[in-house]
């Protein structure tokens, strides 16, 4: 972490003074911590303004106290904090991703993992090939011709990145709003899909980012799109493995320890410990921690949750909730302040016209790149719904797109980590590249999220449903199921029908995908998983121990 030397007025402090703190680095947290709490005040005071959120407030003051530090240090430079990429993926992503897997609706979740997949992964990969191929065919036109291969593959990643907390804030307040009118199923689904394909988008984005980055484009034939397939699935896959492990180990050791019957600090440190333990081991063995971690956190509500005691519930709850919300405001106060890095904008050398010629191109590359895939995929889920109450709509198709186009911290330190140091782009190039993507991240955060939620209420409102009744060919619950095995020649059925259970199974696969594999999940988490890591109603009672009550998370 680096800070300004450029306060004049307090060169005669550091020197003279003998104590053993930094007396910038004090001012510099003091102020920090100040504008923080600033936040806090007016995104309160701002909570139903129609067209502000927290998000756009942290990054107005953040640019705000740049350009107060930049007129006291008569233009050498507008830096508090420098823009560090270890301080960003190693202290402030964890805590957000692990509370979004923590907190998450499970449920909702998995019940729309296939589309969430779908677009998280897939949507992905599609807008990343689009990204890369219109950055190389169109940059060459404008000027620049020291980017190479490996440059063009790194844009596509950087820019392939989605915002989901700038998006989910006015989402979650238009939601509110919403349910009163919608169908009840109807804006579940939207926040589930929202919510879900943009952390599986970020993880998605760093995985291709470090798939490229492990490749040797010195030596390129036709094998190398394949060599990039493979390394992406095999770090998408053992990361997610890593998390589930983590998830487990640590339920199945506060199960068996009952830590709670001694001291409930202990256990509620273990949660946090272990959480942030697998992040950085997902880091340490070249992994995707943003996958670790989330899905770590999703098998910790579902059992280790359970396995506290009560306060230690409701500690862990609220711990991870604030300090989630502590580091997103951070990280928009830290964008706005780094916006204005004096020295990246003068390295850049570029006039006005080219610098705007490129944002733009990013941009466009952008909304382009989000379209081609959520419309084209969200038409191919629908040509497998036979249920039309099933289908993707246009409207919600518009709005899945429409919350992906803000861009936040994730591609600044992407762009950051691929042109700061670049040894092959030359230091212009490099330096219009980051200055370019924090032109993208300001325009799309500040204007599009300004709009997103009179948008979304709008689009949302003005073809508002009347409340019904789910259709008759959707397996609503689980209930519902259980009757159709049982109508189809369950376990009820004699000894003369054994195999038809099979068939009924495989044909109810065919027709309710989600639902069966969720009725067969549940069956083998009561019968297997639950008895060894705990959870809901598995944990044996002993006096101040889990009463396995109900969770919302569930």
């Amino acid at each position: 972490m680096g800070f300004l030397d450029a306060l004049q007025t307090n060169k005669h402090s550091l020197q003279d003074s003998s104590s053993f703190l930094n007396t910038s680095t004090v001012i510099a947290l003091c102020l920090f911590f100040t504008l923080l709490c600033a936040c806090i005040v007016i995104g309160h005071l701002l909570e139903e303004h129609r067209w502000a959120n927290e998000s756009i407030t942290a990054l107005f003051l953040g640019l705000c106290a740049g350009v107060v530090v930049l007129l006291v240090s008569k233009g050498q430079s507008s830096k508090i904090l420098t823009f560090n990429e270890d301080l960003f993926f190693l202290y402030l992503l964890p805590p957000i991703i692990f509370n979004a897997g923590f907190q998450v609706k499970k449920k909702q979740f998995f019940k729309n993992f296939s589309i969430i997949l779908m677009f998280g992964v897939f949507g992905t990969i599609i807008s990343f090939c689009l990204v890369s191929a219109g950055a190389f065919l169109l940059f060459k036109k404008i000027g620049i011709t020291s980017l190479g291969l490996e440059d063009y593959l790194a844009i596509g990643a950087i820019l392939s990145a989605t915002d989901s907390v700038c998006t989910l804030q006015p989402l979650m307040q238009v939601i509110c709003v919403m349910l009163k009118v919608l169908n009840q199923e109807e804006t579940p689904f939207l926040y589930s899909v929202v919510f879900g394909e943009g952390v599986v988008n970020d993880a998605t984005s760093i995985v291709l980012y470090n798939s490229v980055l492990s490749l040797d484009f010195s030596n390129i034939d036709a094998l190398t799109a394949l060599k990039l397939l493979g390394t992406f699935l095999y770090l998408f896959f053992t990361s997610t493995v890593l998390g589930v492990v983590a998830g487990l180990l640590s339920a199945f050791i506060i199960k068996t320890l009952y830590f709670g019957r001694h001291s409930t600090d202990r256990e509620v440190a273990l949660m946090m410990i272990m959480a942030y333990l697998s992040y950085m081991l997902a880091e340490l063995l070249n992994l995707s921690g943003i996958l670790t971690v989330f899905f770590c956190g999703i098998v910790m509500s579902h059992y280790t949750w359970h396995n506290v005691t009560e306060s230690s519930r409701i500690t862990t709850k609220h711990a991870f909730a604030t300090i989630s919300f502590i580091s997103e405001t951070f990280i928009f106060l830290y964008v706005g302040m780094d916006a204005l890095d004096i020295d990246k904008w003068r390295s850049s050398k570029a006039s006005a016209g080219t610098s705007i010629a490129v944002s733009s191109t990013f941009l466009a590359l952008v909304l382009i790149g989000r379209a081609a895939f959520v419309f084209s995929l969200s038409n191919i889920v629908n040509f497998f719904k036979s249920a039309e109450g099933t289908k993707v709509e246009f409207r919600q198709q518009f709005i899945i797109w429409w919350a992906g186009l803000m861009r936040g911290a994730v591609t600044i330190a992407l762009s950051y980590s691929e042109f700061a140091d670049s040894d092959s782009t030359s230091t212009q190039d490099s330096a219009l590249m980051i200055t370019s993507t924090i032109i993208v991240v300001l325009f799309s955060t500040v204007v599009f999220g300004s709009i997103t939620k009179p948008l979304i209420g709008a689009v949302m409102l003005r073809h508002a449903k009347p409340t019904s009744v789910s259709d008759a060919t959707d397996i609503a619950s689980l209930e519902d199921l259980r009757m159709l095995f049982l109508e189809n020649g369950g376990p009820g059925d004699d000894d003369n029908n054994q195999p038809s259970p099979k068939a009924s199974s495989l044909r109810l696969l065919m027709r309710f995908p989600t639902s069966t594999v969720h009725y067969f999940w549940r069956k083998f988490d009561d019968r297997f998983m639950r008895p060894v890591f705990g959870g809901r109603g598995f944990v044996p009672y002993v006096p101040g121990s889990p009463t396995g009550a109900q969770d919302e998370t569930s």
